[in-house]
């Protein structure tokens, strides 16, 4: 994948997106409604890894309660999640 995201990159971003918790899929969908467009593959690797966390833990993480650790604590993750956070 390279340059932009094909509508295909896409339907799978936000299919990996779904989360188990109404909070999470909100929070998610509005920064992807907003920002998807000028998403690169960078971007699109550390969603992927974000989207790993359980949905407990993203949700806290999300809502500012705890922070990113492990190996969700990188440079690329922080700045999607504060674009998230400012939505």
């Amino acid at each position: 994948m390279s340059g932009d995201l094909t509508v295909l990159d896409r339907a799978r971003l936000r299919w990996r997106a779904r989360r188990g918790l109404l909070e999470n899929d909100l929070i998610i969908t509005r920064f992807l409604d907003a920002h998807e467009t000028q998403l690169t593959e960078t971007d699109v690797q550390a969603l992927t890894l974000l989207f790993e966390m359980v949905d407990t833990e993203l949700l806290d993480v999300l809502l500012g309660r705890t922070d990113l650790s492990g190996p969700y604590d990188t440079p690329d993750i922080r700045r999607l999640v504060e674009q998230m956070k400012a939505l």
